[in-house]
């Protein structure tokens, strides 16, 4: 019996993100203090998409005194595309541009007394690892070297879970609250209409569903299976900090807690 309530007090926890530190110097995409207090982990962009070493360092900052998980968010160095157009480097650069950025965001933390960890890629750069095997290895086998212990965000059944299973790093399942999935479990391409889902009522609704029946309905209004153990809102997306909100709410709504992606991984 003891067991049996331990299980399902784990069953009870999950984690909340969002992405951090996405503006650069002045610029700001959202309200990163207010959101610092409602989610569970933070993915601080690393100075490629978004971001800058400044930023970086007050995301930290944040994310310590709020007591919240810290993760690397690297992308693509594409700032007038926000790290969301496809660029055809090697294999073996984006791998280098993946390690500068998770390095100088240990470096920060580190100088905070805080350690990241975390990682999740961000956009374009997540996307061309998703559909690459080798590539996905590549990285994998490159987060492993530098810190054994980091949990790899990802989506359920893609190339970076398998890959990440394989290097024998942890992992964490993402349902991303805010954007719509086609019936296969990926996520519609950004262009179509209907694939970032902006309202209130929509988001609390799939945030219910997902909580209580580990299902999504997608962009067709087919029911699939959705096993994941956190949840993302874009900070990007309008009304984040709203938004982010109300997944909080139906969380606590269901009995759940809040708890960092390193309490969860698997």
């Amino acid at each position: 019996m003891k067991e049996a309530a331990s299980s399902l007090e784990e069953r009870m926890k999950i984690d909340l993100n969002s992405d951090m530190g996405e503006g650069f110097g002045p610029y700001r995409l959202c309200n990163d203090e207010a959101m610092m207090k409602i989610v569970s982990s933070a993915n601080i962009a690393c100075g490629f998409h978004g971001g800058d070493p400044d930023t970086m360092g007050r995301m930290v900052r944040l994310a310590r005194l709020n007591g919240i998980g810290i993760g690397a968010h690297p992308g693509l160095p594409d700032r007038l595309g926000f790290g969301r157009r496809e660029i055809p480097f090697p294999a073996d650069e984006l791998r280098q541009q993946m390690l500068y950025q998770l390095g100088a965001l240990t470096a920060i933390a580190r100088a905070e007394r805080v350690a990241v960890s975390h990682i999740s890629f961000h956009a374009a750069m997540g996307n061309m690892v998703n559909r690459d095997a080798v590539l996905a290895d590549l990285m994998m086998d490159a987060i492993a070297t530098v810190d054994a212990n980091l949990v790899v965000f990802v989506t359920s059944g893609s190339e970076i879970q398998k890959a990440a299973k394989r290097a024998r790093l942890k992992t964490l399942a993402l349902f991303l609250a805010d954007r719509a999935y086609d019936a296969d479990g990926k996520l519609v391409a950004r262009g179509l209409p209907g694939a970032v889902i902006k309202d209130e009522a929509s988001v609390r609704a799939r945030v219910r569903q997902f909580l209580l029946d580990g299902t999504v309905q997608t962009i067709d209004r087919t029911v699939i299976a959705m096993p994941a153990r956190s949840i993302l809102v874009h900070s990007d997306t309008p009304g984040a900090l709203e938004l982010a909100g109300i997944v909080r709410g139906e969380i606590e709504a269901t009995g759940a807690t809040l708890a960092p992606a390193a309490e969860l991984a698997e």
